[in-house]
């Protein structure tokens, strides 16, 4: 695509708004870059110096003249820039399609692509971490690691590509060697308007061309991904299809004759954390790769090699006991119910901002694991009633206070309710802004939180009757 002179508007100065506006630039693109917001933005002396024009404390007006909009992935097609550019007919891409588009016309590094409600950024690592137990000069990009637009222009043998349904929902001609849709839950309603529209940005992950892979044991992900796709199950695997056979995590799709044998890539042991939910990414980053012929031994050395990000079922202390544990990244009732399935006596700690999701379905299945629950910030009345209606015998506690004080009262709560053997899981089911930075903040105040439970030495105090709200 020629980018020489083409008056492009660039819509979000994050990480990747910037360096997108850097590359355009540098391709003689006459670049504008808005924001809405007017400080706390870094890289501003750099992109002037590379001609950008920069617009701060607007991010409604469209520049006069544009001719194409790139915009960051939260911005909403109802944003009134874009808005304004869909009514005059001028063409939205993101970071991610325009980084498409910039591909050297010869020896471009492949794309291997993955997308889901959970799990993305670990299955991303784990593949990358096979990619490069099997040699490849293999990075990350996309929705983590390096901005993409940047990855495509160095010199990769190939690119692990974790994208969102935002980064889909402005692309339109992607076509990955080899993707995969982990799974497909409710979530990012308040964005896409509704569960179709969320699924259908999913689905643009497949182009022309691309080796089709999906969740068999996810319904909605097997018709995304259509016919003659390959499937993951934690399940023994049918022919075309990777799975578990005892303690194995075996491949019957790749194999010269998928009907009479399959390939063993590595045992259960090799995925760390364990969990079912991790079995599983394991076995979708194994597709992508052997879709990509990376040998077995290579996806057993690369599981292994693996250390996944923080606040991913990450363990944090045993205290009198109990074990707690940190699933900050569980921003959604899917990733909630994952991590919920993993351990048997549970005190939940759960909470936040829900973003349109329900939560029925995730506390009917929990109730029986459930010795209790710690609720907290701006939603969790409506996990409250949930829990009235489908678990009405389990203690619940909630804690109304906000201030850098509150996790203390939570974790205080939950040993409280808490037993030998238990774990005490922090699995949100909610987003984390209206009392955090970021899942990575609400983490590290539990984790810090804990911490201080450990020095002080937990109390088991009788727990709290339902509806007591420490704190309020």
């Amino acid at each position: 695509m020629r980018f020489k002179d083409v008056h492009i508007t660039v819509a979000g100065l994050g990480v990747s708004g910037r360096a997108a506006a850097r590359v355009l630039a540098e391709r003689g693109a006459v670049v504008t870059a808005v924001d809405a917001r007017t400080e706390g933005i870094e890289g501003l002396a750099e992109l002037r110096a590379a001609g950008v024009t920069v617009r701060l404390g607007d991010g409604e007006t469209l520049p006069e003249g544009t001719e194409l909009v790139v915009t960051s992935p939260g911005w909403k097609p109802s944003t009134p820039l874009l808005a304004a550019a869909a009514a005059r007919g001028v063409e939205i891409i993101g970071e991610v399609e325009l980084a498409w588009r910039l591909r050297p016309a010869e020896g471009a590094a492949p794309w291997l692509a993955l997308t889901g409600t959970n799990g993305k950024t670990t299955a991303v690592r784990m593949l990358t971490s096979i990619l490069t137990a099997a040699g490849h000069d293999a990075v990350a990009v996309g929705n983590v690691g390096e901005p993409i637009v940047e990855a495509v222009l160095a010199d990769h043998d190939v690119l692990a590509v974790e994208l969102s349904s935002y980064q889909l929902h402005w692309s339109s001609s992607l076509a990955p060697h080899a993707a995969a849709v982990l799974n497909v839950a409710p979530d990012h309603l308040d964005w896409h308007g509704s569960l179709e529209s969320y699924a259908g940005a999913k689905a643009k992950i497949y182009g022309p061309g691309t080796i089709r892979v999906c969740n068999a044991d996810d319904e909605t992900t097997v018709a995304l991904a259509g016919p003659d796709a390959y499937g993951f199950t934690l399940r023994m695997p049918a022919p075309g299809q990777f799975g578990v056979v005892e303690d194995l995590l075996v491949d019957r799709a790749t194999v010269a004759d998928p009907a009479r044998s399959a390939d063993e890539l590595a045992e259960l042991r090799d995925v760390v954390p364990f969990a079912p939910h991790n079995v599983a990414n394991a076995l979708a980053a194994a597709a992508l790769a052997r879709a990509f012929g990376v040998p077995a031994e290579a996806v057993r050395e690369g599981l292994r090699a693996f250390r996944p990000d923080p606040h991913r079922i990450a363990f944090v202390a045993d205290v009198g006991g109990v074990a707690y544990v940190d699933d900050s990244k569980a921003t959604n009732p899917h990733a909630a119910a994952a991590s919920l399935a993993a351990y048997e006596h549970i005190v939940w700690i759960a909470g936040g901002l829900l973003k349109g999701a329900d939560v029925d379905d995730l506390v009917a299945t929990a109730a029986p694991r459930l010795r209790g629950v710690v609720l907290l910030g701006a939603d969790r009345a409506r996990i409250a009633e949930a829990l009235a209606r489908h678990a009405p015998g389990v203690p619940v506690a909630e804690v109304a206070a906000t201030d850098t004080d509150a996790m203390d009262l939570v974790v205080n709560q939950a040993a409280r309710l808490a037993q030998p053997g238990d774990t005490v899981l922090l699995a949100p089911a909610a987003a984390s802004m209206d009392m955090f930075a970021d899942y990575k903040a609400r983490g590290n105040a539990f984790a810090a939180a804990v911490e201080r439970l450990g020095s002080a030495g937990a109390d088991p105090a009788d727990p709290p009757a339902r509806g007591e709200k420490p704190g309020s």
